[in-house]
């Protein structure tokens, strides 16, 4: 209750000779709000008016009380009145930046919200909230009034029991207040235990939410604890329920004969699939026959997903929710029950499969003749490749289908070359993988290599992809064009762009800003970087001026892959647009009743959102794999690494070897106090004039790793054996680098 509240309720019983005229203290109190960053308490207020007397503060209370009912005044979270905020409450989300304060995300102008203000909302809530008339030169700020969406449930951290009730520190950084869980809601839980807790009452100002364990996981640093807790961290499922698990086991496996002769049977042409050597689901294959005039028809098979799930159906609500599979560094959670997903969905060889296709005739240049047929299908895949069997064939050994692997890879390149020639781009993400042993810890990291097998397989996927969105695109029913799921991406903002290009002349590269010309100059750029030490630097900042890929309703094309129009086909397993692709297409082949489009933009948002927390989460599992790695490495090895980052707060090092990714924090950069120069992307020392920045090679050691925060911590063994942007040697002796540390270091 706020202090005139309480001085209101006592002043019922006062007599009314006691009442000041109402009219001059209302005029009085809001003499004091002249703007709207004037704030007062009770007490604040009674001081400026000298109101000392019980009977003037009960007058004081009464005219408040009759200013905030006809909402002259207003009363905020921490009870201080004011001038009312804006009357139409905003709709937007929640973006917790620290304890402090947070912004709610709008389309316009965000709002500023300090922590008092949050009516017990968190970070990524949809809430509505009221904004204050703008200072000059201020952002908006305002209170948040309600919520109207939950984020998340759910919060996996470290238990502590203290005198019978459980805190739980959340591991989800923008989470900053503890979670209560009363005793009789550990369930067997004890102090020191990672676990998953559900809210069941949500905080506000003064009290912490709290809720119930849902789950153990574990011991904080056993493997299976840490990728369940990164799992239900990012809000994804542990295990499907078991009526979804039974709707998939009760699918028969005999596929009807029915069901055959409505398909085109591809059972006798020669077929196969290429995955990675631990696949255990194959989504797609392809089908390889010549034709009598001596083109060769292509046939890219997709696993028909959408046969078995209907739509509304368990196993739909199932797959929707997660709309996509996750890859952990050693598990996947899966988009499917593994019935489907490893079983009847699965292009497995020596079986029969239902399939949806993409069928084309391809010239022996890989240039497509006519329009590709697209329709369901039935095949027998003849033989399961792995990537590496195949890239030994292309490379010269023989093996089953050598010459029509070797005739797809030829025309997968001119493929791929014709893309590149059109403006796709050629960038190349690095990625790893480990290697682990029977306990899941990392012994190595190596960097992932795509040789041409991958990129043949890429190359037909594509053109399938490709097809399907065309054939969508060009086809109508009536006067409107039908809606689909389209994969775009959009052009880099052009001032990302101009700022990426001021710097990559650092570098000595240069990036031709014009609309037409920018993926043409930018794979220029990748061409001349091979080798160079700055490479995976200068490409990793080029993506990030990207905008994102996402799903829409709206044709606008795909800029890195140079497409006019392209969609999701190829994946059903494991991504739910796909799904959809594949029932619209359906649809349309046979006249059927149209989705909404309003409808589907629904669905292609929640399905872009959902990619976004499944990467999260990948990353989240290689970042926790890499910290514990080097957390088994010999302290005193001596790293050759990158500068990744600069920030006020130091430096972010890539090692070069394993791409184990830790801070040099300023605080440990002996021999000179550095400042940040925002400008020029670099760390300068005052005195020595030392410039660390962007692309730097270095050599580091580690201090220190940090599991529970996923945090790797260097020390800087030498400044700079080599500035990529000077192309000069800086050599400084670590022994008398950290010695004139010793004098000139900041207290």
């Amino acid at each position: 209750m706020s202090t005139w509240s309480a001085v209101w309720t006592e002043s019922a019983d006062m007599p009314s000779e006691y009442s000041k005229s109402q009219s001059d203290l209302q005029a009085t109190v809001l003499s004091l709000f002249v703007s709207p960053e004037f704030k007062y308490g009770f007490s604040e207020i009674a001081e400026l008016c000298n109101l000392r007397s019980r009977e003037e503060k009960v007058d004081l209370s009464i005219a408040i009380q009759n200013l905030l009912k006809t909402r002259v005044l207003h009363e905020f979270p921490d009870g201080k009145m004011g001038l009312p905020p804006e009357d139409k409450p905003l709709t937007g989300k929640v973006d917790f930046v620290n304890p402090r304060y947070a912004y709610v995300l709008l389309e316009g102008e965000d709002i500023y919200v300090p922590a008092d203000s949050m009516m017990g909302a968190q970070d990524g809530d949809l809430v509505e909230v009221l904004a204050y008339p703008s200072r000059k030169g201020k952002k908006k700020e305002g209170e948040i009034v309600k919520v109207l969406e939950r984020a998340r449930h759910r919060y996996v951290g470290i238990l502590r029991i203290k005198g019978g009730m459980g805190w739980l520190t959340a591991d989800y950084r923008k989470m900053y207040d503890q979670i209560l869980i009363p005793e009789a809601h550990l369930k067997g839980a004890v102090s020191g235990q990672k676990v998953l807790a559900e809210i069941k009452h949500w905080g506000n100002q003064s009290r912490l939410p709290s809720g119930l364990v849902s789950e153990i996981l574990g011991q904080p640093g056993e493997n299976n604890a840490e990728m369940h807790a990164i799992l239900a961290d990012f809000n994804i499922p542990l295990r499907f329920p078991d009526e979804v698990e039974a709707a998939a086991n009760a699918i028969p496996a005999d596929i009807p004969e029915e069901e055959i002769r409505n398909r085109r049977d591809f059972r006798p042409v020669n077929t196969f699939t290429i995955d990675p050597f631990d696949a255990k689901d194959f989504d797609d294959a392809l089908s390889v026959r010549k034709l009598e005039n001596g083109n060769w028809e292509i046939g890219i098979h997709i696993a028909d997903v959408s046969h078995y799930v209907q739509p509304g159906s368990a196993l739909d609500k199932a797959a929707l929710e997660r709309a996509t599979s996750v890859y952990l560094v050693d598990r996947t959670s899966p988009m499917l029950p593994e019935r489907l997903s490893n079983d009847l969905c699965s292009l497995r060889p020596r079986e029969d499969r239902l399939t949806f296709a993409c069928v084309a005739e391809l010239d022996e240049t890989g240039k497509v003749i006519g329009t590709p047929w697209i329709g369901r299908t039935v095949i027998h895949s003849n033989r399961r490749f792995t990537y590496e069997e195949v890239q030994e064939i292309l490379e010269g050994q023989s093996g089953e289908f050598e010459h029509e692997l070797r005739l797809l890879n030829d025309m997968a390149l001119r493929m791929r070359n014709h893309r590149l020639r059109s403006g796709a781009m050629a960038f190349e993400s690095a990625e790893v993988k480990f290697v682990l042993n029977e306990r899941g810890i990392p012994l190595k990291v190596v960097p992932k290599v795509r040789k041409d097998a991958h990129k043949l397989i890429e190359e037909f996927m594509l053109l399938a992809n490709r097809c399907v969105a065309e054939y969508v695109f060009h086809y109508e029913e009536g006067k409107s064009a039908n809606p689909m799921v389209y994969r775009i991406h959009e052009s880099p903002n052009p001032e990302k762009l101009r700022t990426f290009a001021d710097f990559a002349v650092r570098f000595g590269y240069k990036i031709n800003t014009d609309e037409d010309k920018v993926a043409q100059s930018l794979n220029q750029m990748v061409a001349s970087l091979e080798g160079r030490p700055e490479q995976e630097l200068m490409q990793n900042l080029a993506v990030r001026i990207m905008a994102k890929a996402r799903y829409t309703t709206k044709a606008l094309g795909h800029f890195g892959l140079a497409f006019r129009h392209y969609s999701h086909f190829t994946s059903p397993i494991r991504r739910y647009p796909d799904v959809l692709t594949h029932r619209l297409l359906w649809n349309y082949l046979n006249q059927q009743t149209r989705i909404e489009k309003e409808a589907l933009e629904k669905l292609c948002y929640h399905c872009s959102e959902k990619e976004k927390n499944a990467a999260e989460a990948e990353r989240a599992s290689i970042k926790y794999k890499q910290v514990e790695f080097m957390a088994l490495q010999d302290p005193d090895r001596v790293y050759e690494g990158v500068i990744s980052g600069v920030t006020e707060w130091g430096i972010y090092v890539d090692i070069i070897e394993n791409r184990c990714e830790g801070l040099v924090r300023v605080s440990d950069l002996r021999g000179d106090d550095f400042d940040l120069n925002e400008k020029e992307y670099c760390l300068t020392g005052r005195r020595t004039g030392i410039r660390l920045t962007f692309g730097d090679l270095v050599k580091v050691k580690l201090k220190g790793t940090n599991q529970e925060k996923r945090t790797i911590d260097w020390y800087l063994e030498e400044p700079v054996f080599e500035s990529s942007q000077s192309k000069t040697y800086r050599k400084v002796h670590t022994r008398e680098f950290r010695d004139k540390g010793r004098k000139g270091r900041r207290r």
